[in-house]
């Protein structure tokens, strides 16, 4: 008899695992896999254990401590999970609401409510948790799903939520009261129970964000029933811009508002523009004069392997795939020829800004430019498809380590628009460098490239206050990325804005990036 190799045993586990994700089982219950498969692919660095008895699949080249392939999967695995265990289950009414304002970042503890909820917490990896709240379930008609996760609807969220949702988690609280399509369906949940408080702190709320037709209507309904009302509202602050008509996606007026509830941040720590210089060749000449850095230090945040001599090479034209076999099999030095191309088209870009040309409207036409440049290369030498070229992405990326996730691809057909259109409109230069970037990199709207095509944002939009071209250097990524953590799953853009107001001052100075 001949006995099976290792890696033939290898090879019939993992395609038992294939077979599960096939049918879209994330959250693998002990049970569905023999004890001998599950230990070989535990051992091999294919399962990873969650919570006794459950596990999810992940790769053996993922580093032990790396938050990616959990966050990936936190939203599935806790649907499925929950879905098998309390059978009836509902997320609860705050984080309903974050989910219906597409607010889909990782949280530290999901609250649920189920009719077999035990009052304990279960704990999951990375810090993560589910507590279990026993609550009966909600009538039919509260009940809602967002990308397949039970919720409140958002109207019973509305009413459901706490005061202190407005204050703590505004954006959301704005971008759900904007998704309201009419005040019936709310009416019917607040005069059934006689809510006049919670009557009046909604009426505030629609107010707040300039829907007057919402709010007199409350208003009028609950005294028409006799209920005493007092309007309240219950924001912090008042939206820079009336509220203007009812959406169908939440992230049109997430991001707007984001937008709005961040600017006064970056005011606030960012030096005062020097304006359009008239010296337009000197300043593309200094633009030019920081390539290599730039692509050294942009290339290397990304952990590209990339040396200042390969940079060289590449601007020189001495880079050649054909009779240098180290050029040749570089995929890091496909990234720097890429990098050089779209450096050149986004200089072009400044140069339409430094015409006069609205710099909102030049990055919408021409950012597709800077991405087929930078990818061009990777193209030609059949590293990727040429179709991959065509634009936005069609699938789901997570950022490793962070607990915010990306916009579908729906959303970011929704999303995009927007925020050419913002920038276009804002007349500070220094917001639109700072949440151009940042709100690039929170939609995340292609497969690769985001971060790169991010700080290209970042600096078109600068030179069009006049402020010199920054880099964002690779030693100090850490705070760069925790600073956009705190941005995106926060929605705090005060450490963001206080480092790239930091860096733009040094470049003003001429400090040299190696010493910032």
């Amino acid at each position: 008899m001949i006995m099976a190799k290792p890696n033939e045993k290898l090879a019939d586990s993992l395609k038992l695992l294939r077979g599960l994700s096939e049918k879209g089982i994330v959250a693998i219950k002990a049970d569905m896999l023999t004890r001998v498969h599950r230990e070989r692919l535990v051992a091999t660095g294919f399962l990873d254990p969650v919570v006794g008895g459950w596990y999810i699949a992940t790769s053996p080249e993922v580093a032990k401590g790396n938050t990616t392939s959990w966050y990936a999967n936190y939203w599935q695995f806790c649907t499925q999970y929950l879905n098998e265990r309390l059978r009836e289950w509902c997320v609860a009414p705050e984080q309903s609401l974050l989910l219906h304002a597409g607010n889909t970042s990782i949280p530290r503890q999901l609250i649920v409510h189920a009719p077999k909820g035990n009052n304990l917490p279960v704990e999951l990896p990375f810090n993560t948790s589910i507590y279990l709240m026993r609550r009966d379930m909600p009538p039919a008609e509260e009940l809602s799903e967002v990308s397949g996760i039970p919720v409140y609807s958002l109207e019973s969220s509305l009413v459901r939520v706490t005061a202190n949702t407005y204050t703590q988690n505004s954006v959301d609280a704005r971008t759900a009261l904007s998704l309201v399509r009419n005040s019936s369906d709310l009416l019917s949940l607040l005069l059934d129970e006689g809510r006049s408080t919670i009557a009046g702190r909604i009426a505030g709320a629609f107010r707040n964000i300039g829907n007057k037709k919402f709010a007199d209507e409350i208003v009028g309904a609950m005294k028409k029933a006799m209920y005493t009302i007092r309007e309240t509202d219950p924001f912090e602050t008042k939206l820079i811009l009336p509220f203007t008509g009812r959406v169908h996606s939440p992230y049109v007026s997430r991001l707007k508002l984001m937008w709005q509830e961040m600017r006064p941040y970056i005011l606030a720590h960012f030096p005062a523009a020097p304006g359009i210089p008239s010296q337009k060749e000197a300043y593309l000449q200094a633009v030019e004069d920081m390539y290599v850095t730039d692509a050294y230090h942009s290339l290397s945040i990304e952990k590209y392997v990339v040396t200042p001599d390969l940079i060289e090479k590449v601007r020189a034209g001495t880079w050649d795939t054909q009779g240098n076999a180290d050029d040749k099999k570089q995929r890091d030095a496909m990234a720097a020829k890429g990098y050089y191309d779209a450096f050149q088209a986004v200089k072009g870009s400044i140069s339409q800004i430094l015409d006069g040309k609205n710099a909102g409207t030049v990055a919408d036409t021409d950012h597709s430019k800077w991405y087929q440049e930078m990818f061009g290369p990777s193209v030609s030498a059949g590293l990727l498809k040429a179709r991959d070229l065509a634009g936005y992405r069609n699938h789901q990326v997570y950022i490793g380590g962070s607990m915010h996730i990306p916009l579908n691809k729906e959303a970011v057909r929704d999303a995009m628009p927007v925020l050419f259109e913002l920038l276009e409109q804002e007349p500070e230069a220094s917001v639109r460098a700072v949440l151009g970037h940042f709100i690039f990199v929170f939609i995340h709207p292609y497969m690769d490239g985001n971060g790169r095509m991010g700080r290209f944002l970042l600096n078109t939009m600068l030179a069009s206050g006049g402020y010199p071209w920054t880099v964002i250097p690779v030693e100090r990524r850490d705070d760069y990325m925790r600073a956009l953590e705190q941005a995106s799953v926060h929605q705090n853009i005060e450490p963001f804005a206080a480092f790239i107001g930091y860096l733009v001052g040094e470049a003003m100075k001429g400090t040299p990036v190696a010493k910032i």
